[in-house]
């Protein structure tokens, strides 16, 4: 199952994350979100765990538990395409206005430099 982490501590890393999650079971893998300028951690993570028993029971204890002086949120991750429209639903086709008059804007030429 895999896991969002938020509100985490800026100075942890990937290893004090899984240490954390290990006292609830088996840790597959637990990344910390990196912001590619700066190179610090965005403040969230996500770790998987391969036993839905033992995510859902760190889940239930560590959501809202102060650690390293941070209260943190922790919950099921949700995919990030969950509420995008169905992929395999084909967008209907642009029909053209019934009404003759009815042109595109296409501008003018006024305020041209040439």
């Amino acid at each position: 199952m895999d896991i969002y982490v938020g509100s985490i501590p800026f100075k942890w890393k990937d290893a004090r994350l899984k240490e954390i999650f290990e006292v609830y079971g088996e840790v597959s893998s637990a990344k910390i979100v990196i912001d590619k300028i700066t190179r610090q951690n965005k403040g969230f993570a996500f770790v998987q765990m391969p036993n839905d028993a033992e995510a859902k029971l760190a889940i239930e204890s560590l959501n809202g538990a102060e650690i390293d002086e941070r209260k943190i949120i922790v919950n099921e991750s949700i995919p990030n395409n969950a509420g995008s429209l169905d992929k395999n639903k084909k967008k209907k086709p642009y029909v053209k206005p019934e009404n003759k008059e009815w042109k595109p804007f296409r501008g003018n030429n006024k305020g041209r430099r040439d």
